[in-house]
């Protein structure tokens, strides 16, 4: 292979990958927080494909300008979620094992009660756009407007949310009860408030994952499952609770798939990931970009 094919093969794989870690962002700041491993995550992220998309196609709408209104959206969405579902399992469940039981349930019950909500109401079909479709030319190499957009974007808002827990205040709470539950609320932080909005600031990222998804790619009403899978594999290797490593992580297994599915069968891209995941799990299951003793 020549150094261009290798350039834009790698290159392929870190705007996937962009996409990766912010979809893993948002469900790592959630469990990493509350322990709320929600898999109904990508069920969100397709919420706002589909909003996305409908204002697009209805009302001709850039989606561009569509991104802020799913995060948004989606973190309204996420906070109100939360004081109706999670909030209340908090109350009543009487240890931490049985709360991260419960609350996975209730995210299995999110995650078919969208599913069939959009399903019904959009139907089964592809659905998607035309934006950007055009070449962009780096000398020999060249690479779709939009997937560059995608990636440009994605590495934006996770930076965003990674200077926001390592620079400011909220962060440093945020960050304080991820390491120290009980120690952070002994110093007076207030997880009445920041759990719904650290709940909702994660889905509201998955809305704009989703938002920037269907600038490139046809959506469906089941298109979340496969990302909420992704995104598990991602946090594993990064690490739970480290968003650095979330970010470092989606990356990492996108270049991965990509030379592998180019090497291999593409259609064994399931496969290497999985493989992946459990070759962590196994040998290094604090993550690959984080020691034991540090986290976020």
């Amino acid at each position: 292979m020549s150094f261009t094919a290798w350039f834009e093969l790698i290159v392929s794989g870190l705007i996937t990958g962009g996409i990766y870690a912010l979809i893993a962002l948002g469900l790592n700041l959630q469990y990493g927080l509350m322990r709320i491993l929600n898999i109904a995550h990508g069920e969100f992220l397709m919420v706002g494909a589909y909003l996305t998309w409908l204002v697009q196609t209805q009302f001709g709408i850039s989606p561009l300008l569509m991104i802020p209104v799913s995060f948004a959206v989606l973190m309204a969405l996420g906070m109100v979620l939360h004081f109706l579902c999670f909030r209340r399992l908090t109350r009543t469940s009487p240890n931490l094992d049985v709360f991260e039981a419960r609350s996975l349930m209730v995210a299995f019950g999110l995650m078919f009660l969208v599913q069939n909500f959009v399903s019904w109401l959009w139907g089964g079909d592809l659905r998607g756009y035309d934006y950007l479709t055009e070449p962009v030319k780096f000398g020999e190499m060249q690479f779709a407007a939009n997937k560059l957009l995608i990636f440009f974007l994605a590495l934006l808002f996770a930076g965003a949310l990674i200077v926001l827990m390592r620079q400011t205040l909220l962060g440093k709470g945020v960050r304080a009860l991820m390491q120290s539950p009980t120690g952070a609320q002994l110093m007076g932080i207030d997880t009445q408030k920041l759990h719904p909005l650290m709940f909702g600031i994660g889905l509201g990222l998955s809305g704009v994952a989703g938002a920037l998804l269907s600038m490139a790619y046809t959506i469906t009403p089941f298109m979340g499952q496969p990302y909420t899978v992704t995104a598990l594999i991602v946090i594993t290797l990064g690490g739970f609770g480290s968003m650095g490593g979330a970010l470092v992580g989606g990356l990492f297994l996108g270049v991965i798939e990509a030379l592998g599915m180019h090497f291999t069968n593409p259609s064994l891209k399931a496969l290497l990931s999985y493989t992946v995941f459990i070759a962590v799990l196994l040998l290094r299951p604090e993550g690959l970009f984080t020691r034991k003793s540090r986290k976020a």
